[in-house]
């Protein structure tokens, strides 16, 4: 097999292969280390493994388009939680005080505006300033993260509307509103990137910005649309999450752009852009929450658990790295 052929297969098969191997392994590994009688592959385990995919899932989705564009976006974690600070809160503000359950929609909107919002700035900055998106979504990580505790200081942002709670804890068809959002979104983004000239574009600026923009691509203002798709993204993430628990603390979101990252980059999508693919980030968000599941049903804390995802992604780079490498050396023989 020629090295583009093997490196293509890798990064849209292998992820797959590797959920099989895990599911193996823990299957075989829980029947002597695991202390719980449940079976590690139980339906509802499995069920449930889908629902605590979801707030990460649904970000790593929308990451993957902006890592394809050859970008990346560090602040989701702080947008995540501001997003939900919002939503929780304004359903006590006094103007909407007598809207019963009709605050639920208006507060869900706040919210989404909110990730659209931070979205814009980021997309704006790396757009007009030309500044890398790396160090303009570090600032402003750090920046919104700034904005979360000045909203409520140290203090957790509580409110629990029973309403939006059956919501959020429904089932249709076995599975949970938070599995659904996530399907969805997963579903509606592959159709985007495959299906339309937004996708097309995506692909070609990352692959050779210079290229797109003389091939006519307005590129500034098509990453703007994607820096407000992943704050969108973060802040639904957020509403499908805390419609369920009702209370966010300034803490929460911590890290959630590095486990995104991961995923993005276990699915096969290169740092340096223009290659990447939605369902694989999908099975990349999988593949993580096999192992934390998997690791702690065999017993081990969350530092090995941390890691192990560490080590596996640090191997996946220098696989992907090699593999590049022999690609292109392959195309000059």
């Amino acid at each position: 097999m020629e090295a583009g052929t093997l490196s293509r297969f890798l990064k849209s098969g292998a992820i797959w292969g590797f959920i099989v191997l895990e599911l193996i392994f823990f299957s075989i590994a829980g029947e002597f280390l695991s202390l719980s009688e449940k079976a590690f592959m139980d339906a509802d385990n499995m069920l449930l493994l889908l629902k605590q995919s979801a707030p990460i899932g649904i970000i790593a989705v929308g990451m993957t388009i902006i890592m394809i564009n050859g970008n990346i976006d560090l602040s989701v974690g702080a947008t995540f939680a501001l997003a939900a600070i919002v939503l929780l809160d304004s359903m006590t503000w006094p103007i909407f005080g007598g809207m019963g359950d009709w605050v639920i929609p208006v507060s869900w909107a706040l919210a989404l505006m909110t990730g659209i919002v931070l979205g814009a700035i980021n997309g704006l900055i790396v757009w007009k300033t030309g500044v890398d998106a790396f160090i303009v979504t570090l600032g402003s990580m750090l920046g919104y993260r700034g904005l979360v505790f000045m909203y409520n200081g140290e203090q957790p942002t509580s409110h629990l509307n029973w309403t939006l709670v059956d919501f959020a804890e429904a089932q249709f068809l076995g599975l949970h509103t938070a599995t659904w959002f996530l399907l969805a979104v997963t579903v509606i983004l592959w159709f985007v990137m495959n299906y339309t000239v937004h996708g097309r574009n995506a692909y070609a600026i990352g692959n050779n910005r210079e290229a797109a923009v003389n091939a006519g691509i307005r590129v500034g203002p098509h990453m703007m649309i994607n820096f407000m798709l992943i704050g969108f993204l973060a802040a639904l993430s957020a509403v499908v999450f805390y419609s369920e628990s009702g209370s966010v603390n300034p803490n929460d979101g911590q890290l959630y752009e590095l486990w995104v990252i991961t995923a993005v980059v276990l699915g096969g999508t290169k740092l340096t852009g223009g290659s990447g693919s939605i369902i694989s980030t999908f099975g990349g968000v999988i593949a993580i929450q096999l192992l934390r599941k998997g690791l702690a049903h065999i017993g081990a804390n969350t530092e090995t658990v941390n890691l192990v995802i560490g080590l596996i992604l640090i191997a996946v780079l220098i696989l992907d790295r090699q593999l590049n490498v022999k690609g292109k050396e392959a195309l000059k023989t």
